[in-house]
């Protein structure tokens, strides 16, 4: 799971003073309005609806832009209908992929996806060739200068969670989807700093992949990231930090 936990860091940090901030607001807004047509506006009743929220806010996304993207989920506004895809492949050295989209045009999507794939050292698979290799998951990174573990550890088996694992200066915390939303709460209004803090689909086990196939993998995660339709992408690579943060900088 290392490689997921660092890729997803990375991500974040990148995001946060990312210049192209128009797209980070094209892809939150989609998920807004998604979040709101499958679950209603009420965020409080819709976790899905909820962390995207306050993945908007983090992203310094202003409140009305916020309600305007819920509102037209809901129907309260005229808006895009998106349709849920998951694409499955497989990236340089046989690393799987899961790319999870958004799209209001599924023929154009594909055939992007299909290209990035196969531009990065790839290809794209069929429905259910790799998503055997993930399991949906809670998962929280926070930097481990916050905390010791014994004490975050006792924090977050009392609230629902289920394992705690130190990646260099980082604590990996794994919950039940389910459970995500409660660990996530309680771990905030103790004032802790998380560096991610997502539902997603981790990785059963991991390739290791360097030098032209580790930057072939990073390069196609990048492409997949910056890809609009794309909502996230999963991956079970893991490159050590050093190789990743060099290709990623």
């Amino acid at each position: 799971m290392s490689g997921h936990s660092k890729w997803a860091t990375i991500k974040h940090k990148k995001a946060a003073v990312d210049a192209r901030r128009g797209k980070v607001f094209t892809k939150l807004i989609r998920e807004l309005t998604s979040a709101a047509r499958m679950g209603g506006g009420d965020a409080d009743m819709n976790p899905r609806l909820r962390t995207a929220v306050a993945a908007a806010k983090t992203a310094n996304m202003p409140s009305d832009t916020i309600q305007r993207a819920i509102k037209k989920g809901t129907g309260e506004l005229p808006g895009e209908v998106y349709e849920e895809i998951t694409y499955e492949g497989y990236g340089a050295g046989g690393v799987a992929i899961l790319v999870d989209v958004l799209t209001d045009n599924k023929n154009r999507t594909v055939a992007e996806i299909r290209h990035l794939f196969s531009k990065h050292g790839g290809n794209l698979g069929e429905t259910g060739c790799v998503a055997w290799m993930f399991a949906r998951k809670g998962f929280v990174a926070l930097n481990a200068n916050q905390i010791d573990e014994d004490t975050l550890l006792e924090i977050v088996l009392e609230a629902g969670g289920d394992d705690i694992r130190t990646e260099s200066d980082v604590y990996e915390i794994v919950t039940t989807p389910e459970a995500f939303e409660e660990v996530r709460s309680v771990l905030e209004q103790k004032g802790l700093t998380l560096d991610v803090a997502e539902v997603t689909m981790l990785p059963q086990n991991t390739v290791p992949v360097e030098g032209k196939q580790a930057e072939q993998v990073l390069r196609l995660m990048e492409a997949l990231d910056d890809q609009d339709d794309v909502r996230k992408a999963h991956a079970n690579f893991d490159i050590s930090e050093e190789v990743m943060a060099a290709l990623a900088s």
